[in-house]
């Protein structure tokens, strides 16, 4: 049975490849979901792929992957530094949780040091533009054979 992996994407992110390609690059939130497409195909997982500006969109979705996913890979943007309630979504799904960044947000500014989501996140990965998605994958794939 193939394990499935949600990934969602917060605000912002359906700009990707317009919004500030100095700071997060010039590829499309496209890309990114073929590419996690892709790298989830190799690794004998699926994938569902979401993008939300709103909040409670994104908590409807952590809720879905309690039913429906086995690990969740998330980039949940802005709100990142904001949301205890995607923190608190997090902490009521069993499974995996990889934190996902384009950019190092620790060589940003102050506000963006800090992170609700990693006190849930298994793994951070910051810095390593749509990679990120696809070393997340990796790291999943390892934690649902473990």
């Amino acid at each position: 049975m193939t394990k499935t992996v949600t990934i969602l994407n917060g605000p912002n992110l359906n700009l990707l490849g317009k919004r500030q390609p100095e700071i997060y690059g010039r590829e499309t939130l496209a890309d990114v979901e073929t590419l996690c497409a892709d790298a989830a195909a190799a690794l004998g997982l699926q994938t569902t792929f979401h993008q939300s500006n709103h909040e409670g969109e994104i908590v409807d979705q952590i809720h879905r992957a309690r039913d429906e996913a086995a690990a969740i890979v998330i980039n949940p943007a802005a709100y990142t530094h904001t949301s205890v309630a995607i923190l608190d979504a997090l902490n009521a799904f069993d499974g995996p949780v990889i934190e996902v960044h384009f950019s190092n947000v620790h060589k940003r500014e102050a506000f963006r040091h800090h992170s609700y989501v990693s006190t849930r996140a298994d793994a951070v990965i910051a810095g390593c533009g749509t990679q990120g998605y696809a070393l997340a994958l990796h790291r999943i794939a390892t934690l649902l054979k473990d």
